[in-house]
């Protein structure tokens, strides 16, 4: 009776350990995410549109600080093209990571806090900027990772109100 109440135990002991284990992730995981926000702040602060979009999925959405929504890579190269050669020309971007959770181990949802800061003409109309002359937002990138490799599939920014 004791030996089968033990087993018992035991095996819902392992039970709990395995399923703990499917989510867990790789440090190379993580970097690749790390690297990902890294890579998009550095082609911003050049006014890269291409590389800005690099990781980004042929078929992912994204919904800019306005609302605006949009399909696919070539309509998020576009409209990053369009808005460095307009409003955040030669602006500059600090992004934190503050969240980073594996859902499972092949979709990470990615939250920065990001700050642009050197607007030639003001903000965008309707935004605010801090007392830094930055305006700050919310960003959440869905990510999955395909044949090794680690895309946005989704990317959603909010303005953060004071």
């Amino acid at each position: 009776m004791k030996l089968n109440a033990f087993v018992s135990v035991l095996i819902s002991a392992l039970v709990v350990v395995a399923m703990s284990n499917i989510h867990a992730q790789t440090k190379s995981d993580t970097t690749s995410i790390e690297n990902i926000v890294n890579d998009e702040v550095s082609a911003w602060n050049k006014g890269d549109a291409i590389n800005y979009s690099k990781h980004f999925a042929e078929d992912g959405t994204f919904t800019n600080i306005l609302g605006m929504f949009f399909t696919g890579h070539q309509s998020f190269v576009a409209r990053h093209d369009d808005i460095f050669k307009g409003k955040f020309k030669d602006t500059r971007l600090e992004m934190k990571i503050v969240a980073l959770k594996f859902v499972r181990p092949d979709v990470a949802l990615v939250e920065c806090l990001t700050w642009t800061s050197g607007f030639l003409n003001g903000p965008l109309p309707g935004t605010v900027l801090d007392d830094k002359g930055r305006l700050c937002t919310r960003l959440l990138q869905v990510m999955a990772k395909t044949d090794g490799e680690w895309k946005i599939m989704t990317y959603h920014n909010v303005e953060v109100k004071k």
